[in-house]
């Protein structure tokens, strides 16, 4: 359990708008400069590199130095989960203002990343194809036969991604669906499998995935997804 000091400590860290809106920028999991956390916080370089540096102490941003090039990534699938559960408290204490919770981009509440694996709409309908309905609180994967024999189709082999150090399951409320879908270790695996099967793509500024020709079938003929929202989907 966390320490009033350590939970005095993170409050601290993202007690900044500008701190705040950098984290969820590099919730699409890649490593960002501080000029574009600098854009994506609406701030100065220099101020992004003062907030950057606390975030850095606080252990909750990594900082890779490349030459003359800093890159920075959230610290570990953690910080991740924190964020996304700050996300879902704050719209509970708004409940009441006539408000849409999550993303307002009708692209990012269908498909984006949330670190290293899949939110939205399309990620909460994958999981309930794959998880039985008693899946809440379980630490390994509670999927259904049809559940891991679908994996099993895109190349997913569950006893082959397990690594001991990270739960191989693990239910993540969705901030936008408000349901839950797949992380931990294996909601990391069904990302990849999907990038190297050129099923999704990230988006050049935000989190948001942008699900290609291929994908879109693929989510159709082997887990019975439709896709409701579509954008610019290039062809494999």
């Amino acid at each position: 359990m966390l320490g009033t000091s350590t939970v005095a400590e993170v409050g601290s860290s993202l007690g900044d708008p500008a701190r705040v809106n950098m984290m969820i920028a590099l919730l699409d999991g890649r490593a960002h400069t501080a000029r574009e956390l600098a854009t994506a916080a609406g701030v100065l370089p220099q101020t992004a590199s003062s907030h950057l540096a606390k975030l850095a102490n606080a252990k909750m941003v990594t900082v890779d130095r490349q030459g003359r090039h800093r890159h920075h990534g959230l610290a570990t699938s953690k910080v991740a989960e924190l964020l996304e559960q700050m996300h879902l408290a704050g719209a509970a204490l708004a409940a009441s203002r006539p408000r849409i919770s999550g993303p307002k981009d009708p692209a990012m509440r269908e498909l984006r990343s949330c670190y290293d694996h899949l939110a939205g709409r399309i990620a909460v309908e994958l999981s309930e194809q794959l998880v039985r309905n008693d899946a809440s609180g379980a630490r390994e994967p509670p999927l259904t036969v049809e559940g891991d024999s679908r994996l099993r189709a895109i190349g997913i082999n569950l006893g082959a991604i397990a690594n001991g150090r990270r739960p191989l399951f693990r239910a993540c409320i969705d901030w936008s669906e408000r349901r839950p879908h797949i992380a931990g270790v294996l909601g990391a695996a069904i990302l990849c499998r999907f990038r190297e099967l050129g099923w999704v793509r990230a988006m050049p500024t935000c989190r948001g995935l942008i699900l290609t020709a291929t994908g879109e079938r693929g989510l159709n003929d082997v887990f019975g997804i439709t896709v409701v929202w579509t954008i610019f989907r290039p062809e494999f």
